[in-house]
């Protein structure tokens, strides 16, 4: 007889032992082992040896007179009678008594044994999932702040804001530096400037090469420092433009029995000799009319602070659904959906790429719960929130790139290769960059050449679900529908890592900092905006802000989704051990220095900045989208 040591692993969560009875099969190249008991200390023993270890099948049973529980095994170790050591990595709850296969760690490309630890899962439409994709979310927290609001009588308070001190008074009770800051500061030209390139959308700024035709701004309408015409700043690459015309034609909401009103807004920037963006235009409709002036800072107090505080409103909405939830959470979900249902998980993909998946198909169907459901705060409380959202996220999935999403080619495309405080590019390019090389590290150490691309079936399957089911099989998109080279599989992969984590942190962590602070990022906005110069005024402004109750949905909503989710994991770091070989594991401490190198860096810049920005800060980026 030959012996075959066995040491299986529990997980360190909560509940993670079992009192069933576990067994365990070997299965090998030359045989397989007899269904065995796994009692404390005991080894499996066979006849003869049954040659290289491929597979362990696991058994869970209760005993008599015991409750069914669940156990959360993270791997198994083997020792053979011939000195060899086999790692089976599992990290997944085992919660009934089916038998349960899983691969040998190394033993990605074979395809002689049955790939029994894929989870199958139907497309977008899970509803319930296994423990180890669930958090259980600051959603209690989410329940506490909106009942203490409540008590207050604000959830329920139907009316509009009397003025500014009211709602500071709402705001002093949660807030950060930054909105501090946002609050002192959120009338300022320069301030409105920045937070297009530093505020959580930094996604629709772009250079102005030529005005669109629909937006008629001539030299003698601003004045521009330094005297320069407008023809001679754009071809000097000064002048930027941010065009909200998606939003065009879309029926905003109706709240607390009011219709609102949200507008399509053009804006010119201008990037002064002292490094400053300012705006010099803002045309709040896409179609210009004698009804639809264009503001300019030279305007009365309020005509210009209206104008750009319904440009704020606007950049609310095409965060939240295009940014926001379209281009990362809902990626996010792709990615992790398809990885979970093509992929083995001793696949060196699904090894790389699981851990930027966790919690979040929980997160989104929460999301699907609590926001953007027929009774979601987003869908009631937002301008954008009613009939017309559906509508809208379709119209930003049909012009979605592949581009868009890769932060160098996007910073290029957009123009945006030299404008200065771009901290969100300084970082994202860096942060990029540190992933791409290990990607390239590790994917190159599998992937010898192009052809191994190529017939990688499984690596096939994934890609081109992502292509069908993610973007509609849209070739348009640019999105590879298949996958012919090494790199173009590194470039991919870079892609999914850094939007489910890099991307969302900078669209997502500062929401309660520059939305906290109401007035610089109204959810909705219940009167239209002037049609004449002029009539406009501090009172007509609380007028058009949202209803009490409205504000107050927002503020929560955002103070709740910028907190980190309760067990935070920071980028790079990775508390389940899925990857055995020795190459792997050095390129990931190799991969961690770096970016504890760029989070130093980081901080030592954000030292020097009145407004710090951390959003692309490593240590303060989660491995996932999981809040």
């Amino acid at each position: 007889m030959v012996k075959y040591e066995v040491i299986v692993y529990t997980g360190n969560l909560a509940g993670a032992a079992t009192m069933n009875q576990v067994f365990i099969k070997l299965v090998g190249t030359e045989g397989e082992s007899k269904k065995t008991w796994l009692a404390p200390g005991f080894n499996v023993s066979c006849p003869v040896s049954i040659g290289k270890l491929v597979v362990i099948e696991l058994e869970k049973h209760r005993l008599p007179l015991m409750p069914e529980d669940s156990w959360f095994p993270a791997k198994v170790e083997i020792k053979s009678p011939e000195g060899d050591t086999y790692i089976f990595p599992i990290y997944r709850w085992i919660a009934d008594s089916k038998v349960q296969r899983f691969r040998e760690a190394t033993g990605f490309f074979s395809t002689r044994h049955p790939q029994g630890e894929v989870l199958k899962l139907t497309f977008l439409t899970v509803n319930l999932f296994p423990n180890e994709m669930q958090d259980h979310v600051n959603i209690t927290v989410l329940l506490y702040r909106l009942t203490e609001l409540k008590l207050k009588g604000l959830v329920s308070f139907k009316k509009t804001w009397s003025n500014i001190d009211d709602i500071n008074r709402v705001f002093c009770n949660k807030k950060t530096k930054i909105s501090e800051y946002v609050k002192e500061h959120w009338t300022e030209d320069a301030f409105f400037g920045y937070q297009f390139l530093n505020g959580v959308n930094p996604m629709l700024i772009r250079r102005c090469e030529a005005l669109p035709s629909n937006f008629p701004v001539t030299d003698d309408m601003v004045f521009l420092s330094g005297q320069c015409g407008l023809e001679d700043e754009m071809k000097n690459g000064n002048i930027f433009l941010c065009d909200y015309k998606q939003l065009d034609g879309l029926q905003p909401n109706i709240i607390n029995g009011k219709k609102q009103f949200l507008m399509a807004p053009l804006v010119l920037l201008h990037k002064t000799p002292d490094d400053k963006l300012k705006p010099i235009a803002i045309q709040l409709k896409q179609t210009p009319a004698d009804d639809n002036p264009i503001f300019f800072p030279t305007d009365s107090e309020y005509d210009w602070l209206m104008a750009k505080i319904f440009v704020r409103s606007a950049d609310f909405n095409e965060h939240q659904l295009n940014v926001h939830l379209l281009r990362t959470h809902l990626l996010a979900e792709v990615f992790a959906v398809s990885l979970l249902r093509n992929m083995p998980m001793v696949h060196p993909l699904y090894k790389l790429l699981v851990p930027h998946t966790r919690y979040t198909l929980q997160i989104n169907h929460l999301a699907r719960l609590l926001l953007i459901s027929k009774n979601g705060i987003f869908t009631q409380f937002a301008a954008a929130g009613g009939d017309g959202m559906l509508t809208l996220l379709k119209k930003y999935l049909s012009s979605m790139t592949y581009t868009s999403l890769c932060i160098p080619e996007d910073i290029a495309e957009r123009g945006l290769e030299s404008i200065p405080n771009f901290y969100y590019r300084d970082d994202g390019l860096k942060f990029w960059d540190i992933v791409q090389r290990f990607v390239q590290g590790i994917l190159g150490h599998y992937y010898k050449d192009d052809c191994a691309v190529e017939q990688d079936s499984e690596l096939q399957r994934w890609i081109s679900d992502i292509f069908e089911h993610g973007f509609l099989s849209n070739e348009c998109t640019g999105i590879p529908k298949s996958l012919t080279s090494v790199a173009e599989l590194v470039k991919f992969v870079t892609m999914v890592i850094f939007t489910c984590s890099g991307q969302h942190s900078a669209v997502n962590t500062g929401q309660y900092d520059y939305g906290g602070w109401m007035p610089n990022t109204p959810i909705s906005l219940q009167r239209p905006p002037p049609t004449k110069k002029g009539t406009a005024s501090k009172e007509t402004m609380l007028q058009t802000f949202p209803d009490v109750n409205t504000t107050v949905q927002g503020m929560s909503t955002m103070w709740l989704l910028s907190k980190q989710s309760s067990d935070f994991v920071a980028f790079g770091q990775y508390p389940e051990d899925h990857f055995c070989e020795e190459i792997p594991r050095k390129l990931i401490r190799d991969f961690q220095g770096e970016l504890e190198v760029l989070s130093a860096v980081i901080k030592s810049r954000n030292k020097g900045l009145e407004v710090p920005y951390t959003y692309m800060d490593p240590a303060e980026v989660e491995n996932s989208v999981a809040i």
